[in-house]
């Protein structure tokens, strides 16, 4: 529990408990620093905007830059890590836009957020369930379908499952988003497909855009699509960077993806 931060001990009127009225960000720590941190606080603002939050003034990028540094990085000595980060609506104005909120987080040490473990990950696609593809759907908020899909992962002996929407479309995981990489280009199911807003892959992807290493391009992607990529990687603000070696029966490398990771993870 150490690891664990909470701002109010007002439970009766912490919605994100009763109505899963809350939404999550991630921020990264490597080497003892914050990364990102701009690219993730603005993550944080526009969800809280979408989902008409009532942001606190003292809510600055300065402000949370100072909270990690001292309370994760100073005082618990955490080098790498995630902190999950999650802001509430309280239930103190019967106006909702106008209640004010509060955040609680935990920090999960890890080895390194830019790295690949070596451990390749199995998907499926899942059917029988599917995720929408609207204002909401980019932002990490309650979502069943994540729930229902992370146990059938582990009740089919799968690491991740791969969500469609509703027109049949690759969306993304349950963690985060996938990026098929078939001969000179990156193909990534847009964000009006159902795939997360993601500070830690647009950082990514930007880096590959900027040295010209390869097409990216934004795409509907159909789910047999994920058939016939050579590599896939997956992108997840809550876990990391991840190859995933096998989609049912087609198997997958990742020597050019792992290539390309590393000269990212080189450029910090």
């Amino acid at each position: 529990m150490e690891n664990q931060y909470y701002t109010s001990d007002k439970l009766n009127s912490n919605r994100a408990f009763f109505f899963g009225d809350a939404i999550k960000v991630s921020f990264f720590i490597r080497n003892a620093s914050l990364i990102m941190d701009e690219e993730c606080y603005f993550f944080l603002m526009a969800s809280m905007r979408k989902m008409r939050m009532n942001i606190p003034l003292t809510y600055t990028l300065e402000f949370f830059q100072g909270l990690f540094q001292r309370e994760i990085i100073e005082e618990r000595g955490v080098k790498n890590g995630i902190v999950h980060f999650q802001v509430f609506r309280n239930s103190d104005e019967s106006m909702l836009a106008r209640s004010s909120v509060d955040y609680y987080y935990e920090v999960e040490e890890i080895e390194d957020i830019l790295s690949i473990p070596s451990r390749f990950l199995e998907l499926d696609l899942i059917k029988e369930i599917n995720v929408n593809n609207n204002l909401l759907s980019n932002i990490r908020v309650h979502c069943p379908e994540n729930i229902y899909g992370k146990i059938y992962a582990q009740e089919n002996d799968l690491d991740d499952v791969i969500l469609l929407n509703p027109n049949k479309r690759i969306a993304r995981s349950t963690m985060g988003n996938l990026l098929f990489l078939e001969k000179d280009t990156i193909k990534i199911p847009k964000q009006s497909e159902g795939a997360y807003i993601s500070p830690l892959m647009e950082n990514f992807v930007t880096f590959l855009h900027k040295g010209n290493i390869i097409d990216i391009q934004e795409n509907e992607i159909i789910a047999f699509e994920s058939q016939k990529a050579e590599e896939i990687l997956l992108i997840s603000d809550e876990k990391g960077v991840f190859s995933v070696g096998k989609i049912r029966n087609k198997t997958f490398t990742n020597s050019r993806f792992s290539e390309m990771v590393q000269n990212w993870k080189d450029s910090f």
